[in-house]
């Protein structure tokens, strides 16, 4: 599983210009599910993720998760994170999962945010041509993978 995680101010995702998701101050992740993934992967990054010290506390140090200052996540699928480039010019997807298992393991992590946090948990569409908006805060942008 690959995650782009970045820090925002607000975020939102549309599909046929409909806002179906929007979070003020938190987390935006996009969210590439492997050929190989599986349930263990998806909850150790969403343990992770909940507890990642990446805002600021009082003194401007990153020293507060998103749980500590009470943010918002919002998750977004993007099967493109395993996009292949190295051979021509059109990326190949040969590492992404299929779309059975992605879905499935991409709604394992929504419920995994939900059930162990308290949390304004929002989500993309899987499977949909989605139009994301994000102020990003920092800017703060990992990538992590497991």
């Amino acid at each position: 599983m690959k995650i782009v995680l970045q820090r925002v101010s607000e975020a939102s995702v549309s599909v046929n210009n409909e806002r179906i998701g929007a979070i003020g101050h938190g987390l935006m992740l996009l969210v590439g599910v492997h050929e190989d993934d599986s349930k263990e992967q998806i909850q150790w990054l969403a343990d992770k993720t909940l507890k990642l010290r990446i805002f600021d506390d009082d003194e401007g140090k990153m020293n507060l998760s998103v749980q500590d200052v009470g943010g918002e996540i919002l998750v977004v699928p993007q099967f493109t994170l395993y996009g292949d480039y190295e051979q021509g010019n059109r990326p190949s997807y040969f590492e992404a999962a299929g779309p059975d298992k992605a879905e499935k393991l991409y709604e394992e992590m929504i419920s995994y945010f939900k059930k162990h946090s308290d949390l304004n948990i929002e989500n993309g569409r899987f499977g949909a041509y989605m139009d994301v908006q994000l102020h990003n805060d920092g800017p703060v942008t990992l990538v992590m993978e497991r």
